[in-house]
């Protein structure tokens, strides 16, 4: 179905350029998934022209709301397809890979139903202007930056916002995780998006990324990924006066308060902290527990981690696939001895071997108690199954403690307290806050940082209009 495997430009399929290729491989095995095209200079202007005379045409509402509900429509009829795909190239277990499908069509679904916030707005106004009109333009040619833990759904929510905004999108995908992209280009052909609205790349981030971010065509970049890139990018593009929306680093805080209903917490805890093995910017990356119940909750939580499996995403028996590759191996490694040296006590998990390749790179999922703020894993992203546990003595102590950090993507707290609880809410310093649950973001919501995870939000109808531009009309009768 998403053959043939190469680029996209101005509806064409690219399988050969003069730049040579790269592999795709399994992270769980090493096996050679694909070998594509590498895309360079010459391509990324091709793909900006394409999409520069593409969204000059207008493309009506209802056009929008068709290419939209097609794709949603082949994303869900191709779901194990799908879902298969996304666990041979990203790892993860293939039960989330079905959930990340779901996920990346509820997108489409949901800016389906968003187009009449881009209707003219209009009012009167006193003479000599006698009427004032507000159009959500397009923001023109956008570049959709993807990172590898999501490959599908970090894909949909930033394109399916930018197709039903009118706009023409070049897509550059993570290395390591092209070929869901090269599937969701296949739907959009598939559903009637016009040549030119789509155009993937495929290759190293330069210079494909530097061309984005120097054409003065590209009026917008999305970008999900790190911190770091996201400086340089903001670097890259001040120059050019473009606008970005940036979803950065995490560093979640997990708060389990005295009152808290522990199994309720312990159940959202695993579940957030382990999906993708930890590899996410929302996930849990330290866990402050009230003292009084630290003892209990710990030995719960290590019962519960020590259950599970380790393998290969496409055994239905997996819980955890493999780290995407040696060095986030090498980083989660090097957390843990950190840890271990400063006095932590490590409750469960072991010291794995590293791999002899880029994969193959398993680490068993990990529980440290005895944590303190000079530890890396308080102070940085760890990204991997690693759940390090600290206490604290009062609200003050666990709100202080979350907010020690320069990102705020994603936080979590348990009370039964309501009255706590919007003072959490009022004082926690993070985009996206869970109450008594665990759970991420929805099509439905917007969802993005604050601090430095980043500015701009997708999801919801204010991602819709992250790719607008408002025009005002004022009208004078005469």
């Amino acid at each position: 179905m998403f053959e043939p495997l190469g680029g996209w430009i101005d509806g064409r399929w690219i399988t050969r350029t003069p730049h040579g290729t790269f592999d795709v491989r399994n992270p769980a095995t090493g096996e050679r998934l694909a070998t594509l095209p590498v895309m360079a200079d010459a391509e990324t202007v091709a793909a900006i022209e394409a999409a520069e005379r593409a969204w000059q045409i207008p493309a009506p509402l209802e056009a929008r709301r068709a290419w939209l509900e097609g794709i949603r429509d082949r994303l869900l009829a191709h779901r194990e397809t799908l879902a298969r795909t996304i666990t041979l190239e990203n790892g993860k277990p293939l039960r989330e890979a079905r959930a990340e499908v779901e996920y990346a069509a509820g997108f489409f679904g949901f800016f389906a139903t968003q187009l009449h916030r881009l209707e003219p707005e209009t009012w009167p106004g006193p003479p000599p202007v006698t009427q004032w009109t507000v159009l959500h333009s397009p923001a023109g040619v956008v570049g959709l930056i993807t990172p590898w833990n999501f490959p599908l759904a970090m894909l949909a929510k930033k394109f399916a916002a930018a197709l039903a905004a009118g706009c023409a999108a070049v897509i550059k995908p993570a290395l390591p995780t092209p070929l869901s992209a090269i599937a969701l280009a296949r739907l959009a052909e598939q559903s009637g998006v016009p040549p030119g609205r789509v155009n993937l790349l495929l290759g190293p981030p330069e210079p494909i990324g530097a061309v984005l971010c120097r054409h003065p065509a590209v009026r917008l970049i999305s970008f999900t990924g790190s911190t770091a890139v996201g400086r340089r990018l903001l670097a890259a593009t001040a120059p050019h006066v473009k606008r970005l929306a940036l979803e950065l680093g995490g560093h979640a805080p997990f708060l389990v308060f005295e009152d808290a209903d522990l199994p309720a917490a312990l159940d959202a805890l695993i579940a957030n902290k382990f999906r993708a093995g930890g590899q996410t910017c929302i996930c849990t990356n330290r866990v402050y527990v009230h003292q009084s119940i630290a003892e209990p909750f710990l030995n719960a939580l290590a019962h519960r981690v020590a259950q599970l499996r380790v393998g290969n995403g496409l055994d239905p028996q997996t819980d955890i696939g493999p780290l995407i590759h040696r060095a986030a191996f090498d980083k989660v490694a090097a957390h843990v001895r950190d840890a271990l040296e400063r006095g932590a006590q490590r409750l469960v998990g072991h010291d794995p071997p590293r791999p002899e390749h880029d994969w193959g790179a398993f680490y068993p999922p990990t529980v440290l108690s005895r944590v303190t703020t000079d530890m890396l894993v308080c102070r940085e992203e760890t990204f991997g199954p690693v759940v390090p546990v600290a206490t604290f003595e009062t609200e003050e102590d666990a709100i202080a403690a979350a907010n020690n950090t320069p990102y705020g993507l994603a936080a979590y707290f348990f009370t039964r307290d309501p009255a706590r609880a919007r003072r959490c809410i009022a004082r926690l310093r993070f985009g996206h806050i869970g109450w008594n649950t665990g759970s991420g973001p929805r099509p439905e919501t917007p969802f993005g940082g604050m601090k430095q995870s980043g500015f701009g939000r997708e999801g919801g109808w204010h991602g819709l209009l992250e790719f607008c531009e408002p025009q005002v009309v004022a009208r004078a009768h005469g």
